[in-house]
C-alpha cells in the first residue's frame, strides 16, 4: 500500500516539475511586440468592420430596390 501512495506523490511531483519547466520555456513578448500586435489587431478589426458595413449597406439597398419593385 505504501508503494501506491509513494507512486502517486511521485507522479504529482513530476507534474509540477514538468509544469515549472514548461513555464520557463515560454518566450514572453516584449512591450514593443505587444504594441505592434495590438496595432495589427485594431487595423484588422477596422478593415473587417468596414467590409461588413459596406456589405450590409449594399445588401440593404439591393433588398430595398427589390421590395420597391414588387409593390
Amino acid at each position: 500500500m505504501a508503494d501506491k501512495k509513494t507512486n502517486i506523490f511521485e507522479k504529482i511531483k513530476n507534474i509540477f516539475t514538468d509544469f515549472k519547466n514548461e513555464i520557463r520555456r515560454i518566450i514572453w513578448p516584449t512591450p514593443k511586440m505587444t504594441f505592434k500586435n495590438t496595432g495589427i489587431v485594431f487595423a484588422t478589426i477596422l478593415i473587417v468592420g468596414t467590409f461588413v458595413f459596406l456589405l450590409d449597406f449594399a445588401m440593404t439597398n439591393i433588398l430595398g430596390l427589390i421590395m420597391s419593385v414588387s409593390k
